[in-house]
């Protein structure tokens, strides 16, 4: 079998991605209905790297600052996160996750996960389980590159 070319991989993996996105979203209601992805994501980030700013927020989700500071805002209204003084920085402002936002984390990624390893044991070969292994990992370089 030859190498896909990169064009048609370019072509197909973002709708693949936003496919199972919105199926993890459907198998994960009502625990994040109410909740975009960005949210979600924003909040996951705050709760694994610790306190940041909007900006470092927005440069790290790849997204405009203003569209950050209208996440961030959400958050804060829903009380999920909050806003403190940089300590090295007083013109800045650290965003950090509460009690709420962490209790929040914590029951979406077990529904998603376990509807996904299951989805993955039941449609899935052994061989095709360590290639989407291997595929995460490329993933989330291309991601960080």
């Amino acid at each position: 079998m030859t190498a896909p070319l990169p064009d048609d991989v370019a072509r197909r993996l973002p709708y693949a991605m936003v496919r199972l996105r919105a199926r993890l979203r459907t198998e994960s209601a009502p625990a994040d209905r109410r909740w975009t992805w960005s949210q979600i994501a924003t909040l996951g980030r705050i709760a694994a790297e610790g306190p940041a700013t909007t900006s470092a927020l927005a440069a790290a989700e790849h997204v405009r600052p203003q569209s950050m500071a209208e996440t961030v805002a959400v958050l804060l209204r829903e009380g999920l996160v909050t806003r403190s003084p940089d300590p090295t920085d007083g013109r800045k402002a650290l965003v950090s996750i509460t009690a709420s936002g962490r209790e929040l984390l914590a029951g979406i990624p077990a529904v998603r996960g376990a509807w996904l390893a299951a989805a993955i044991e039941r449609n899935l070969s052994p061989a095709e389980h360590r290639t989407l292994a291997e595929a995460v990992a490329i993933m989330e370089r291309l991601a960080d590159s």
